[in-house]
Formats: C-alpha cells, sequence, structure tokens
C-alpha cells in the first residue's frame, strides 16, 4: 500500500489496528476521534488529529491517504462508514495483521479488522466492516454478514452462517452448520449448538437463550 492511513477512533481497537498497519509496514498518518479530549495527544508516538467530521482531514481521503475505521461500537462504526462512502465516495481498507492465514479462496469485504493469528478457512466468506480478535478461527466455507464482531479465540466451525451484526464473545464454540441470526449475541465460552434467532441473545454450555 502506497497511501498513509488515517485512523477513525482513538480508543478500542485503535491501538491494535496502528499495530497491524506497522505490521504491514504502512505508515499511519493520525487518528481521529469525536472525543474532544483526545485531541492532541498521541498513541505510540502517532497524533490524534481531530474529529472525524472535519472537512479538513476528510478531504485527504482518498486523494493522499486511505481510512480505516477502528470503532467497537456498531451504530457509530456504520455511521462512519456512511459518511466515507458519501462525502469521500471511498471504502475503509482492510486491516489484516501479518500473522494472520488467510486461504487464497476466501472472499473478503471492505474495512475488516482481522487480528494476530485470526484463521480464514477455504470458501470462506468475510462481509464487510466485522472486526476479528486475536486467534479467532473461522472455519471453511463459513460466511460472516457485514458488521459482525468475533472475540479473541472463537471457534466457528465449517459451514456456519453469521448474519449481520452479530456478535460471538471470546472463546466461543459454534458447531458445523448453525446459523446464527442478525444482531444476535452469544456470551463468552459458550458452545452454540443449534441455531440462533436474529435479536437473541444465547450464553452458556449448550448455548441458551438469556
Amino acid at each position: 500500500m502506497d497511501k498513509p492511513v488515517i485512523i477513525f477512533g482513538a480508543k478500542g481497537i485503535a491501538t491494535p489496528a496502528l499495530e497491524i498497519f506497522n505490521s504491514n509496514e504502512v505508515v499511519v498518518y493520525g487518528f481521529l476521534d469525536e472525543d474532544e479530549k483526545t485531541h492532541g495527544t498521541e498513541i505510540n508516538t502517532v497524533a490524534v488529529l481531530g474529529n472525524p467530521e472535519d472537512d479538513g482531514f476528510l478531504k485527504l481521503i482518498g486523494k493522499k491517504t486511505e481510512a480505516f475505521v477502528a470503532v467497537d461500537d456498531v451504530k457509530y462504526r456504520k455511521f462512519l462508514v456512511e459518511l466515507l462512502n458519501e462525502r469521500r465516495k471511498v471504502q475503509p481498507i482492510n486491516a489484516i495483521h501479518q500473522t494472520a492465514y488467510i486461504s487464497t479462496d476466501a472472499a473478503l469485504g471492505h474495512g475488516n479488522f482481522i487480528n494476530a493469528r485470526v484463521t480464514l478457512g477455504a470458501g470462506s466468506e468475510l462481509g464487510s466492516h466485522c472486526i476479528l480478535h486475536t486467534g479467532a478461527i473461522i472455519d471453511h466455507k463459513a460466511k460472516l454478514g457485514d458488521f459482525v464482531q468475533v472475540g479473541a479465540g472463537s471457534v466457528i466451525n465449517s459451514e456456519v452462517t453469521i448474519e449481520e451484526g452479530a456478535f460471538i464473545g471470546s472463546g466461543v464454540t459454534i458447531v458445523s452448520g448453525v446459523t446464527i441470526g442478525k444482531n444476535a449475541r452469544v456470551g463468552a465460552g459458550s458452545v452454540v449448538i443449534s441455531s440462533v434467532d436474529a435479536g437473541t441473545t444465547v450464553f452458556g454450555n449448550p448455548a441458551a437463550k438469556v
């Protein structure tokens, strides 16, 4: 990648996003964050420049820099993605750690956060703007929709479908063939052996509705 990156967000996954770009020798130009208290501070010597909606910084996106949205909150993440789509006509780039394994025939969308030692297996499909934390395993032919978050060390087995906006906590196991519905939530450490309805929260071994 020739262009430097501006990271939207200076909390949560912003620091590991910086580390990901560093691991790939990509220059990070700076951070933008809505919290004015962060402006003028630094994260590992990289400055928080100002607000994500500031046209002075936005006008750099697409021409001189790329953008990555490093925000955990799905609602605000969607807002920033739409902001970049509408005002700069660009999609955020993927942040993929150098130690992640991406199968040659895995399909990826835009703006995904893929941390260290994540595995995307053969024929797996990852939508856009997903967050895959350290060591998550997405096995062959699993399909993840947009804005899905998968916690550290979770195992998504083969041919699982996870629909848009679903949250999978850390250390979760989802057995083959299960579907996790839109905006569903799976608590940390759960073992999911049957499909989960949209908007439902489940927890436990085996996972049951909370």
